[in-house]
């Protein structure tokens, strides 16, 4: 009997025969027997909706669909519709214009499910855009500028333009809302992410991980359980690390083994790896893999970890203890007993994951006495060093290639794929690709840092904050990842964007036997900003203040300390912040005391919350480089290594470039970040691109146009006019001509090229927490308003408002698409997110927002110019997150008078505090 049948499908016009294994995935089919790899997998369950396609026009997760369920059928996908549909390319520029594709990785299945309903529905509402699109996750946009796009196509493309886009300023250089110069992949399903680079004849490395939270385990006959699988070709453990069995992001800190030896520390560790051809890794059963589990007591919580007696995860580090870290100025005691009204709380949140729609995924090869990694990553620099230190090899060894990131929010730091891929091909000399299951990626990537807060707040009767203490636990889980981060930045800004002369703030990172902890949008200080911005409404309410004036009357300006002691003497934009939402503050108190007047169990409420956020690494160096070349022909090169996850930094980083060289961003051709090609320009992490990379590549630009202008004689104010084989340069009416052939092309081929660097002015912190540990801050406001269901605890976003001093915004229709992102984040982490290990470790049990989940959200963009960004310019992207949970809190005790201290608020929790 045949174990394949013969199927026949019309897939993007072509007809198409193929054998197919009963049962198999339409998604597989399509991917790597038809080469669609537009069509992308994010969870094999029918969750995420990423796989979408359209079976004879109607949408469908081919990931849930059989392949024999589209036999005669006509199968579309993105990269198909976009050639061959007229609507579909008109969605394509309208996805451009609004910045509604931002990694990516969502986009094939959000735009399918859009021609769909656009074909039956010429001008549809918003409700039934949200209703056609929801089945479909994304984690980056906030869907509001994915609703925008779709409603666009109703009216003309001019007007839509307009209103999205506004004037374009200087052209494509500084303050330029132009499309992402990287969108048109995105948008037209040929963007190439993780698992769609790996060549054919690749072998697949499948990892063997812990079922238990903490066990010992012991391996049996491993050699007869590879002679009694026919294709699988190597088992890999922990002696076949070649270097360190050990990686870390802070090497002093380093602690987390590829392969864990004897003792597992948490649910999903890796003990063990199993390569082999593809159809026999799929079809093994991993069950029978020769290991025997002794399952051990696990200590879940810091409670239980910090307890007299409890075990150590780590014996160098005693009491569980990985590090802490304090601030603190003045008296707060003191402070304390001056003060006429004090509050405090306690305020608990959980694991939050990171829910990227794009799970881990590469591959890699050994060229000579080197290997190659080309994979899904936010720090391609990072990935080298620490996989020189497993693999034993110098660091020019090893060459990372990244792909496109579908997401990444801080977890794709961490090294995750890279060792597996890279143990297995240089052993086996054979290229092998991995790519995890969702529940994998779950299980064993970091998380948001659990909190436990304990906060007291003291204020004197004209409403000025003379007391602050801080304490913060944090669980880091079984290995360090980013904890040393969190638990020095925590205390730097638990004050929040405020003047605060007596001040302390402790805080420590406790090991447990939890996945491991590391860094989330933010690195602690959301979680910090829940209990600070929500006792602040109290003081205010106990004072009998207006909640945002008792803001205002606190809120740091230039020449005020901070509690680390730092004063700028520019750019502090917190005020301006408070100014820009005070009207929006007003009319939405009144229309919410209009509604409430007539309303019985909905009951409306209005929450306001600041934030800040130090741009760059804590008081440690933080460089980027840059490099450009001008080619011969004429074309202008940049090698722009700072990871692109869907902030826009490649945009954003050429349009810098672009202003200080004086040519159109479009006409740059940008080389990502190869570790062979590319120049470091640090992680992309701690909002710190735009600031950090952005300088260098301005000094990059500046540099290179005195290079050309010396040689033109001319001055700073001439015009460059890149042309095939020459430079023209214009000023007072005299041309002068620059013939690049005449000049000798170095060995990257550049006739003129420069490189320079730029690492933020910082200095240590002392042993109080006193120092300049950011060289920039920005400063954020959002206010919300929503209705609470008193009955049953449940919340209705009804609008966002936030206001963010971006210093400048190079590109405003980027700035929107963080501020809308990072709000959905927000949204999460106050209403429905808790990653519970075991039980919520895929797309259906671990709920993240939705298109219905995220209300219209309105950005005022504030520009109070910095002295350190390029062209005035601050970070942005971990700034949106901190301010809108506790906006939310505040909402809904606004509306009801419950006060939630632990997190999410879930209807349930919301009902409980009703009821106190």
């Amino acid at each position: 009997m045949s174990s394949t049948t013969t199927l026949a499908i019309s897939l993007n016009g072509a007809e198409i025969s193929f054998e197919a294994a009963p049962g198999a995935r339409l998604s597989e089919v399509l991917r790597e027997r038809l080469g669609a790899r537009d069509v992308k997998v994010g969870c094999n369950a029918g969750d995420c909706g990423a796989c979408t396609v359209l079976i004879d026009g109607e949408p469908v997760c081919a990931c849930m669909t059989s392949a024999a369920r589209a036999d005669g059928a006509t199968v579309e996908t993105l990269a198909g519709l976009v050639k061959t549909d007229a609507l579909a390319a008109r969605l394509k520029e309208a996805f451009l214009r609004h910045g509604a594709a931002q990694c990516g990785i969502c986009t094939p299945g959000v735009m399918v499910s859009a021609v769909a309903l656009l074909r039956r529905t010429p001008s549809p509402g918003e409700r039934e855009v949200k209703d056609a699109l929801a089945g479909v996750l994304c984690r980056c946009t906030g869907y509001r500028m994915i609703i925008d796009a779709v409603l666009s196509l109703g009216t003309p493309v001019s007007e839509a333009s307009a209103a999205v886009n506004g004037p374009a300023v200087n052209g494509q250089g500084v303050g330029a809302a132009i499309p992402r110069l990287d969108g048109a992949p995105k948008v037209s399903g040929t963007e190439r992410f993780g698992d769609d680079v790996a060549p054919p004849d690749a072998l697949v490395v499948r990892v063997v991980r812990s079922p238990h939270h903490h066990a010992r385990f012991v391996f049996g006959d491993l050699d007869a359980y590879v002679d009694a699988n026919p294709g699988v070709a190597e088992v890999l453990i922990a002696k076949d690390v070649p270097g360190v069995n050990r990686f870390g992001v802070i090497p002093d800190f380093a602690d987390q083994p590829v392969f864990a030896e004897s003792v597992t520390r948490f649910r999903g560790e890796a003990i063990a790896a199993v390569v082999g051809e593809p159809g026999v890794i799929e079809g093994l059963d991993f069950e029978a893999f020769p290991v025997t589990w002794t399952a051990l007591p696990p200590l879940l919580t810091t409670e239980e970890a910090e307890a007299d007696g409890a075990v150590l995860l780590h014996q160098n580090r005693g009491k569980n203890l990985l590090c802490s870290g304090l601030v603190q100025c003045g008296d707060v005691n003191a402070g304390l007993a001056a003060a006429d009204v004090v509050v405090e709380g306690e305020f608990e949140t959980g694991f939050i994951e990171h829910a990227y729609i794009e799970p881990e995924a590469g591959f890699a090869r050994r060229v000579g006495d080197r290997i190659e990694i080309h994979a899904c990553t936010q720090a391609p620099f990072l990935d080298r060093d620490g996989m020189a230190e497993v693999m034993g090899l110098p660091p020019e060894s090893v060459r990372i290639v990244p792909t496109a990131v579908g997401g990444g929010f801080g977890s794709k730091l961490d090294l995750s794929v890279q060792p597996y891929v890279a143990l297995a091909a240089w052993k086996l000399n054979r290229p092998v690709r991995i790519a995890y299951t969702r529940t994998e990626s779950m299980q064993s990537t970091t998380k948001r840092h659990p909190s436990r807060i304990s906060l007291r707040v003291g204020a004197t009767k004209d409403g000025r904050v003379v007391g602050f203490d801080f304490d913060g636990v944090f669980n880091t889980g079984a290995y360090a990842s980013w904890g040393p981060t969190v638990a020095v930045r925590v205390p730097v800004h638990a004050s929040g964007p405020y003047h605060i002369g007596n001040y302390r703030a402790r805080s420590r990172g406790v090991h447990t036997h939890c996945a491991p902890a590391g860094a989330f949008r933010g690195f602690g200080v959301p979680q910090s900003a829940i209990a600070q911005e929500t006792l602040f409404d109290e003081l205010a309410d106990a004072l009998d203040l207006d909640r945002l004036e008792f803001r205002r009357r606190n809120a740091l300006d230039n020449g005020v300390p901070t509690v680390t002691g730092q004063v700028f003497e520019k750019g502090v934009g917190i005020g301006a912040c408070l100014d820009a939402i005070t009207p929006h503050w007003r009319r939405a108190r009144r229309e919410a005391a209009e509604w409430n007047a007539s309303n019985g169990t909905m009951r409306r409420g209005v929450g306001v919350a600041s934030g800040w956020y130090g741009c760059g690494n804590t008081s440690l160096p933080n460089p980027s480089t840059i490099k450009a070349g001008v080619r011969a022909d004429g074309s202008v090169v940049l090698h722009q290594g700072a990871m692109d996850v869907g902030q826009g930094a490649n945009t954003v980083i050429s349009q810098i470039f672009a202003e200080a060289l004086g040519v159109a961003a479009g006409k740059i051709e940008i080389v990502g970040g190869d570790t062979d090609v590319t120049p470091d320009a640090g992680k992309t992490s701690a909002s710190r691109q735009t600031f950090v990379t952005g300088n260098a590549a301005r000094l990059t630009g500046e540099a290179l146009r005195a290079e050309i202008l010396r040689l033109g004689n001319c001055s700073q104010n001439a015009e460059l006019v890149f042309e095939t084989g020459a430079i023209r340069l214009i000023e007072g009416g005299e041309h002068r001509r620059v013939d690049l052939a005449a000049r000798a092309p170095d060995a990257e081929g550049y006739v003129f090229r420069a490189e320079e660097t730029y690492d933020p002015p910082t200095k240590p912190l002392d042993d109080n927490g006193q120092g300049v540990p950011y060289a920039q801050f920005g400063y954020a406001v959002h206010l919300v308003e929503l209705e609470v269901d008193v009955a049953l605890g449940v919340v209705k976003l009804i609008k966002f408002t936030a206001a963010h001093d971006v210093g400048r915004a190079i590109n405003p229709i980027l700035v929107e698409g963080q501020v809308q992102g990072g709000i959905a984040q927000g949204v999460g982490l106050a209403l429905m997110e808790e990653f519970i290990p075991g039980r919520t470790e895929n797309l259906h049990d671990y709920l993240i927002p939705t298109f219905g989940d995220i209300p219209p959200i309105e950005t005022l963009i504030v520009e109070v110019e910095d002295a350190h960004g390029p062209y005035g310019a601050k970070g942005l992207g971990e700034h949106v997150l901190i301010p809108t949970a506790p906006a939310i809190l505040n909402a809904i005790r606004d509306a009801t008078g419950a006060r939630i201290r632990k997190l999410p608020a879930t209807p349930d929790r919301v009902r409980a505090a009703i009821r106190l």
